[in-house]
């Protein structure tokens, strides 16, 4: 389900040390994908898995060797193959119309809801 994948992605993120406002961004992808109806059984855990690294990379300053870090524990947390998660990281790209930049209105609520939480 849609909740239980977002828990993934914040647990996931969270033993990556990865800031709350990463994860807000990564959120804020997933939904626009959701909502763009490109979810399904199949691509689901990919799509999720490749909002936390697109969010990574765009909002973290993440050394070589951190991403691979986060490629191994995306794979392994989601049970997919790196190839196939590189792949699918420039289709939610694409999708997302390359507007990685998000304005804050769209973060804000996501990053208020994880800062609470924890």
């Amino acid at each position: 389900t849609i909740p239980s994948l977002k828990r993934e992605m914040r647990n996931l993120s969270e033993e990556c040390n990865l800031e709350p406002v990463t994860v807000s961004m990564a959120y804020v992808y997933f939904e626009k994908l959701v909502l763009q109806g490109k979810l399904n059984k199949q691509n689901r855990k990919l799509c999720a898995g490749a909002c936390v690294l697109l969010a990574a990379k765009i909002s973290s300053d993440l050394r070589k060797h951190e991403v691979k870090h986060l490629i191994d524990k995306l794979e392994e947390r989601f049970r997919f193959n790196r190839r196939d998660l590189i792949g699918f990281e420039f289709t939610v790209l694409v999708a997302l119309e390359l507007a990685l930049y998000l304005p804050e209105n769209q973060v804000l609520p996501h990053y208020r809801r994880l800062t609470q939480q924890s």
